[in-house]
């Protein structure tokens, strides 16, 4: 029995026992034991003060009297203020440890029978992956991983934004000014579209100013701020794009193959890119192949009363019950909007993959959107509607600021993980541990530990918060940090590896009997306890950073272990038993937690 539901219903037994009250084993919860004093389970007995008639401090002696006779596994306690402390035999404690090393995919949970689709990345194909849209893929990929150890079938999707003005604004610029310029070993694709995408921007803006300036002479009395909207609308540049729109919608051929030509080099880089990163999909939509898919969606609501036709023959929902405002879902002139699109896409995503839930990973600038979504496809009577879920984030700045892509200021997605693995490289070298490394291995550590660094940095905080991201302060070796953990992990690595090749049994029979623990093993193997609750705690608020906590703070414990406590000067061959075990059952965790994280877990370093 699980030791939570025996202390439950202990106490629950107390309180009729000793107050002559009932109190179910639901109502009864537990939290951890605060550090500085003695015990594993706190139980806080503040708000039965009513029923036990009692001050804290007695009520809370009884209780623990109680349970120290009535349940074997209770060791002791003690009482500060209305808090009851209880501790726990180090019997179960070693018990606990050697029910966990039989459990082969401990943390990991048999199939629930459900689907859910992940959809993450979201590029447009004007410009290379940056700084957010690693947080982005991190996110995605980290939850996909949580969500399939939960138990869930998932499939990681990704939906290109390959169509629209933005494309067309690089496609002008490269027609203009690109002679012919292709992607080289020095230049990826995206990295090249990239920059006629700036480039186009440039000359906007030139050409905004020209004409500000000439409707300053030819409108003198106008005022500026009029005269500088109808300069960024007449800019002749814009006008080429927008028309270049209009060709590639009536699929007129030479704009289709140059669209084609320029998406090709993107996706390539793209690909690079991804592999890069360590993020994978398991299907790609393009926007190019659902755009049109929500018009059906549309005449559905209308024929059902959902959607409503103005005047002008422009479709609408009315949201004001729902405290929303009205929604545009079709223009007048029968074209699409981004809700069209994203309905339509939403048909078709369950079509392929009948799922239960269905989360998209967007940044917090689009939370009207996706609830506006999802209120839509709940009224049109959707079975996956209630399973929309708007996983939020906020953008990630550096300390030198906001990013821009049209003004080309963003941090380039390749370049900072290229030079988060020059960091790891002189870090790694000033401690001197990688010399019989060859070549290949050091540099897979290195990219490991950038990409450790980068990942954790992006995870370990909730998703809604935006993040200032530090480069130097990501890769410490002592800090709160993916390497800090890596390290540990290596380390526990290097104990095992030892006592393997000293043939040291650890097998959990060698052990059973033990007695004697240091609080520390205590508080290593309640860690370890916790572990599948934190990985269902991190599906049920869609939050990878629950994850990055914990084994931040296991790593922390064993680090404190392992500077206090002897394992291969031990004499006692249970104890060495013991601590041998344990420190590869934290070994196995690290690993498992860092992978849910999309991190490698170097074994040295």
């Amino acid at each position: 029995m699980d030791i939570e539901k025996k202390l439950a219903q202990g106490i629950s037994k107390a309180f009729t026992v000793l107050f002559e009250a009932s109190l179910s084993e639901e109502e009864i919860s537990f939290q951890p034991t605060r550090k500085e004093f003695e015990g594993s389970y706190t139980f806080v007995i503040f708000p039965y003060l009513k029923v036990t008639k009692r001050k804290p401090e007695e009520a809370g002696q009884l209780i623990g009297e109680y349970l120290t006779k009535n349940i074997e596994e209770v060791a002791g306690f003690n009482v500060v203020k209305g808090f009851l402390n209880l501790v726990i035999t180090n019997s179960f404690w070693v018990n606990t440890l050697g029910q966990i090393q039989q459990i082969k995919s401990y943390g990991k949970f048999n199939s629930n029978g459900k689907k859910v689709m992940v959809e993450y990345s979201s590029p447009n194909t004007n410009k290379p992956l940056h700084l957010g849209h690693l947080r982005n893929n991190f996110l995605g990929y980290s939850l996909a991983n949580i969500l399939e150890a939960n138990g869930y079938e998932v499939l990681k999707a990704n939906l290109v934004n390959d169509r629209g003005i933005h494309i067309c604004k690089s496609m002008v610029a490269y027609q203009k000014f690109g002679n012919a310029e292709t992607p080289s070993a020095s230049l990826k694709g995206d990295k090249l579209v990239g920059n006629y995408y700036v480039r186009f921007d440039q000359e906007y803006k030139k050409q905004i100013a020209s004409l500000l300036e000439e409707y300053k002479k030819t409108e003198p009395d106008t005022p500026e701020k009029k005269l500088k909207e109808k300069a960024e609308k007449n800019a002749p540049i814009l006008l080429e794009a927008q028309s270049m729109l209009i060709k590639w919608e009536q699929s007129d051929k030479e704009t289709t193959a140059l669209w084609a030509k320029m998406n090709g080099w993107v996706y390539d880089g793209f690909d690079q890119s991804y592999q890069l990163m360590g993020v994978s999909f398991d299907t790609v939509y393009k926007e190019s192949e659902t755009y049109l898919l929500g018009k059906d969606v549309v005449e559905e609501g209308l024929e059902k009363g959902v959607f409503f036709k103005k005047e002008d023959g422009s479709v609408w929902i009315n949201l004001e019950a729902e405290k929303l405002d009205e929604k545009l879902l079709l223009r007048a002139d029968g074209t699409s909007v981004y809700m069209t699109q994203d309905m339509g896409t939403a048909d078709m995503k369950f079509k392929d993959f009948p799922m239960e839930k269905s989360v998209y990973v967007v940044g917090n600038e689009q939370e009207y959107h996706f609830k506006v979504l999802q209120i839509i496809m709940q009224k049109l009577g959707r079975s996956y509607a209630d399973g929309i879920y708007h996983l939020s984030y906020g953008m990630v700045d550096l300390p030198s600021g906001k990013m821009k892509s049209r003004e080309g200021t963003v941090v380039d997605a390749d370049d900072l993980i290229l030079e988060m693995k020059m960091i790891a490289k002189s870090n790694t070298k000033e401690q001197g541990k990688i010399d019989e490394f060859s070549d290949a291995e050091a540099e897979k550590l290195y990219l490991d530990l950038a990409l450790g660094a980068l990942k954790f940095y992006l995870l370990r905080v909730d998703p809604k918060k935006r993040i200032l991201f530090n480069p130097e302060e990501s890769i410490d070796f002592q800090g709160d940090t993916g390497v800090y953990v890596q390290y540990n992990h290596a380390r526990l690595c290097a104990i095992v590896r030892k006592a393997k090749e000293t043939n040291i049994n650890y097998k959990a029979e060698n052990y059973v009997g033990l007695t004697t623990l240091n609080p520390t093993e205590v508080d290593l193997v309640a860690l370890l306890k916790l572990y599948p609750e934190k990985v269902q705690e991190a599906a049920k608020n869609y939050a990878p950073s629950v994850i990055a906590s914990f084994a931040l703070e296991l790593a922390r414990t064993y680090s404190k272990f392992y500077a206090e406590v002897p394992i291969f000067n031990e004499k006692d061959k249970k104890a060495l038993s013991f601590r041998i075990a344990l420190s590869e059952q934290v070994a196995t965790t690290l690993q498992n937690a860092l992978g849910l994280l999309g991190i490698r877990a170097p074994e040295r370093m």
